[in-house]
C-alpha cells in the first residue's frame, strides 16, 4: 500500500508492480483512495462485470411461473355464503 506522496514520488515502481500483475493500493490522508492496475486487469474486470450482469437478467428470466399459470389452477369458482348482520 502506498501514501499518495510516496506514490507519487515512485511512480515507475507502482506502475511496474501493477504490470506484474499485483495491484497497487494508495491512499489519501490515510484512507484508501485509488488501486493502480494493469490494463489487462482493468480489461478482465470490465468483461467480468458485464457478464454478471447478463447473467442475473437471465437468472431474473429463469425464476419458474406461479403454480397457479402453469397447472391452470385459478380462483375457485365458489360463492361466499350469506351472512346476517
Amino acid at each position: 500500500m502506498w501514501t499518495l506522496q510516496d506514490a507519487k514520488n515512485r511512480f515507475s515502481a507502482v506502475v511496474e508492480a501493477a504490470l506484474a500483475g499485483v495491484p497497487q493500493e494508495v491512499t489519501r490522508r490515510g484512507k484508501p483512495a485509488v488501486v493502480v492496475l494493469s490494463a489487462d486487469d482493468y480489461r478482465r474486470l470490465l468483461k467480468g462485470a458485464a457478464a454478471a450482469r447478463e447473467s442475473f437478467a437471465e437468472h431474473l428470466l429463469a425464476f419458474p411461473a406461479p403454480e397457479s399459470e402453469t397447472t391452470g389452477i385459478g380462483r375457485a369458482e365458489a360463492r361466499p355464503r350469506d351472512v346476517r348482520f
